[in-house]
């Protein structure tokens, strides 16, 4: 069924917040008023006055296909994704093989094509040898390159400085990094290692890699990107410091722009005690006063996105000793529930989560048709309840890797359906696994 009126919804979109309601023909809205009265053969969806909003679009994403399907896959986080509310997703290149030329991200294409229950886009990653694929790229192929200019999962570290300016002069897609010095996490890995052997606190973690790790990476970004005049979108924000390297306001107009990540909101140092390893990330998850200061700059709008960077692993490669403990969160599941919850304590609005998650990743990456609750657009919607409350448990995780940071948890809300295309891929107990998303078209 493709054709749906919902009704007795409150839509929020483009800072306003209304009762109306929304109806759904041929994948598309077609209709957005009051009082709509349905059509034959068109099947009623009573919101019972839930937050109708526009799918979330989460710009940073892992799902480990192809080579690491052990600990996730594209079909099994792209249902999580459903389920959370997530309708498109951009995942990164770091697999194996990277996603570092044209065939390698095309054969994800069509992997997607089969398998991917919600809408999806994929990088082009960036290596100290492959500038002649970042100049050949068609800008309507991949939302970005994706470079780390500090080593993360993977082999794919850009550390030569002439390569470097060669990408931010000459790509032709906005460019996202991954910012941590490596120099600098290097060193305070050996001093950590000769002081602990292998049995280094988790609590380290945000000390190995530290605050001056990222401001010092976050700085050479900016550099470059004002040098050559780039389009530069910094990932993963985690200090309060760099926050203060960004400009607040409206992402309309902007060349440079900043994410943050729902577990930079909701975690702290001070959950390393009880968590340890469950919530090892890079960055780094860091002290109380950074994550009050990030939630500032996401209101203010110093951070334009708010995404996720769900990384799955097994929970036994994350019980491994600290050195051996890969780093990651499995996130996409939970993360608008636990983004709510700063609206629900009053430190977010709601129309700000709306245009941090889902309409600046649109309009950010210039996503044709999505992120938005307008006529002609691509019905992709999540229904909230927001009068719902919802306790996480282990045995509902349908990320792959079959755990949660978020385990006993009670979220104030509930995902109660997602639209995608048009068709309810979740109706608030369980996927609809005939659905496939789209491939996301690229308005450049």
């Amino acid at each position: 069924m493709t054709e749906h009126l919902i009704v007795n919804a409150e839509l929020v979109n483009e800072g306003r917040r209304f009762h109306a309601d929304l109806r759904i023909r041929n994948g598309r809205i077609e209709q957005i008023g009051s009082q709509l009265a349905a059509h034959a053969g068109e099947a009623v969806f009573d919101a019972n006055g839930g937050w109708l909003l526009p799918g979330m679009i989460d710009d940073q994403v892992h799902f480990r296909e192809p080579g690491l399907t052990h600990k996730a896959d594209i079909a099994s986080e792209s249902r999580a994704c459903a389920a959370g509310g997530i309708t498109s997703y951009m995942e990164m290149p770091n697999t194996k093989p990277p996603a570092t030329d044209r065939s390698a991200l095309e054969a994800k294409y069509a992997r997607a094509a089969e398998v991917s229950r919600v809408n999806y886009a994929f990088y082009l990653g960036a290596t100290n040898d492959n500038i002649a694929e970042i100049r050949a790229l068609d800008p309507r192929s991949a939302p970005g390159i994706k470079v780390f200019m500090g080593a993360s999962t993977g082999n794919m570290l850009v550390d030569d400085p002439a390569i470097l300016d060669a990408i931010f002069r000459d790509t032709p897609v906005p460019i996202i990094t991954h910012c941590e010095d490596t120099p600098t996490i290097t060193a305070n890995e050996i001093a950590a290692k000769a002081r602990w052997g292998d049995d280094i606190p988790f609590s380290q973690h945000p000390l190995i890699r530290s605050r001056e790790a990222c401001i010092k990476s976050t700085r050479l970004a900016i550099e470059l990107a004002n040098r050559h005049g780039t389009r530069l979108h910094v990932l993963h924000i985690s200090t309060a410091d760099e926050c203060a390297l960004f400009e607040p306001g409206p992402l309309t107009g902007k060349r440079i722009t900043a994410e943050t990540c729902v577990h930079f909101l909701h975690f702290s140092s001070d959950d390393y005690a009880r968590l340890g390893a469950l919530i090892k990330c890079n960055p780094a998850i860091k002290d109380p006063h950074d994550r009050e200061a990030i939630t500032r700059a996401l209101a203010e709008g110093r951070i334009d996105v708010l995404a996720t960077d769900h990384a799955p692993h097994l929970v036994t490669e994350k019980s491994n000793a600290y050195p051996r403990s890969p780093s990651g969160l499995p996130l996409v599941q939970y993360a608008l529930q636990c983004a709510l919850e700063r609206v629900f304590d009053g430190q977010l609005t709601l129309e700000r989560v709306v245009e941090a998650a889902m309409h600046a990743p649109a309009r950010l990456f210039d996503v044709h048709e999505r992120g938005f609750l307008r006529e002609g657009f691509h019905a992709d919607l999540v229904l909230v309840d927001p009068r719902r409350p919802h306790t996480v448990t282990a045995g509902e995780v349908l990320s792959k890797c079959g755990w949660t940071p978020f385990e006993g948890q009670t979220f104030r809300s509930t995902i109660a359906a997602t639209f995608v295309n048009g068709r309810i891929v979740w109706d608030g107990s369980r996927i609809h696994d005939h659905v496939r998303g789209q491939r996301l078209e690229f308005a450049r």
